[in-house]
């Protein structure tokens, strides 16, 4: 395992930002675990990020320390019982390819998670979630690394804690566990989810079953939201707020048009429609910007570094608490 010095990130986040590691290496085996950890040892100052597909990251700064880029790929069909299937996807599959072995597998559940960037790895760390599905409603257990002891233990979905864009991996001990691989269980007789805008529109006329719900998902996705490969993004860059029933009904006669849906004790409203609202759709400042068709996509023009792309989210998240009272919280991690 080769450890490298002053190492360019800028291939490696879908932002395209310019940002430097002091140390990088890559993940190929289980076996390189406890070189990482020896050479940590050694340098006991220094802190430690594994990455993904670097889609759910935005690096303001350079990194201080080491960053390990996570690429166990393996795939297994585990077996099947009355209800469900379960395959076994290691943490450094694409997410969106893995979806798409499973179709050709013949199984289904994943299909409205299609076209989601990142790795098998990051989706649990952020609970994704789309057209009504969350990763959380298909997981059978997530395996991951103890960085303390080097044993993998495996998490149940309840020992997970999987919340709205967020899981224990994510909020109480990031820095402890390197998810390794992920266990799925897929239900043998599924419940299609098409009742989302556009997904049904898709769907006329064709025979309704998990490739071609995924097929629809991603030509929607395709319509909407603009490919990092063109111009540096990572998708939704705001979680939608969730907000107390009072205030919604406050907000609700302020503001008659705004959305919002019914949540256990609250309500989620949709914070590209607030962001829309101020007035930020497509706005730019030098090469920080929202996208044109999306308030809630924030995009890097070409050579916006961290520093100003936050400045500019910051600027949104200012103008939506004054104008609406609620604050705006990122998706993904700012480093």
């Amino acid at each position: 395992m080769k450890i490298r010095e002053h190492y360019s990130l800028k291939a490696l986040n879908t932002f395209g930002l310019d940002a430097k590691a002091r140390y990088f290496c890559t993940l190929h085996k289980l076996s390189g675990v406890r070189t990482l950890m020896a050479w940590q040892q050694e340098h006991p100052d220094l802190p430690l990020l594994f990455l993904g597909g670097g889609s759910n990251m935005l690096f303001v700064n350079d990194y201080p320390g080491l960053v390990v880029q996570v690429r166990l790929e393996t795939l297994e069909v585990l077996g099947q019982d009355t209800d469900y299937h379960y395959v076994r996807a290691g943490a450094g599959n694409n997410w969106h390819e893995f979806v798409r072995w499973t179709i050709d597998q013949g199984f289904a559940g994943l299909e409205n998670l299609s076209l989601i960037p990142g790795t098998v790895g990051a989706a649990p760390m952020q609970n994704i979630g789309a057209y009504g599905v969350e990763l959380k409603d298909h997981v059978y257990e997530v395996q991951a690394l103890d960085w303390r002891t080097a044993e993998i233990r495996d998490f149940s979905v309840e020992e997970c804690r999987f919340a709205y864009r967020d899981s224990y991996f994510k909020s109480v001990e990031p820095e402890r566990w390197l998810i390794v691989a992920v266990v799925f269980r897929l239900p043998r007789q599924p419940q299609w989810k098409t009742d989302y805008a556009g997904v049904q529109e898709q769907l006329d006329g064709k025979v309704l079953d998990a490739r071609s719900i995924s097929d629809a998902i991603i030509h929607i996705r395709q319509s909407k939201l603009p490919d990092p490969a063109e111009i540096g993004n990572a998708g939704s860059f705001f979680k939608n707020p969730l907000i107390s029933v009072a205030q919604w009904e406050s907000l609700k006669a302020q503001f008659p048009a705004m959305p919002g849906w019914p949540q256990q004790q609250a309500v989620k409203i949709s914070a590209g429609w607030l962001i829309d609202q101020c007035g930020w759709k497509g706005q730019r400042e030098g090469d920080a910007g929202t996208h044109i068709k999306h308030a809630l996509v924030l995009v890097n023009h070409g050579n916006a570094s961290g520093t100003e792309l936050w400045a500019f989210a910051r600027r949104i998240i200012a103008s939506v608490q004054d104008k609406f009272g609620v604050t705006l919280e990122p998706e993904p991690r700012v480093l």
